[in-house]
């Protein structure tokens, strides 16, 4: 894992291994809300490798929750996240703070995974 995000805070948890019963341990602790769909994705995962015999699928599943819980570790960075996506989404708002909220979502998306080696 590389740097950790520079924020004025500390991290509600230690980032976890990247295995389903560590992220699924984190997801309940800083976002229970997700659990539900962590453990459809991690269903869904495991059919989708069994079926085709490759363990692709679950290192997606990894790599996505290990990404959402390494943003929602860090308070500030979660709510500056969601924050985005609620401007991203806003059929209201000015399309050039629309746009430019997405590519901060992207670029969160980036560092998050990038400090897990997603």
């Amino acid at each position: 894992m590389s740097s950790q995000p520079t924020e004025a805070s500390a991290p509600l948890i230690p980032m976890p291994s990247l295995t389903p019963d560590a992220l699924r341990a984190a997801v309940a602790q800083i976002v229970p809300s997700r659990l539900p769909e962590l453990n459809e994705h991690l269903t869904s995962a495991a059919t989708s490798a069994q079926r085709t015999s490759s363990v692709g699928p679950l290192r997606a599943f990894t790599a996505h929750w290990g990404t959402v819980v390494n943003i929602e570790r860090w308070p500030q960075r979660a709510a500056r996240f969601h924050a985005c996506e609620d401007l991203a989404a806003d059929p209201l708002a000015d399309p050039e703070e629309a746009r430019a909220a997405a590519s901060e979502i992207g670029r969160i998306l980036r560092a998050a995974g990038e400090e897990i080696g997603a």
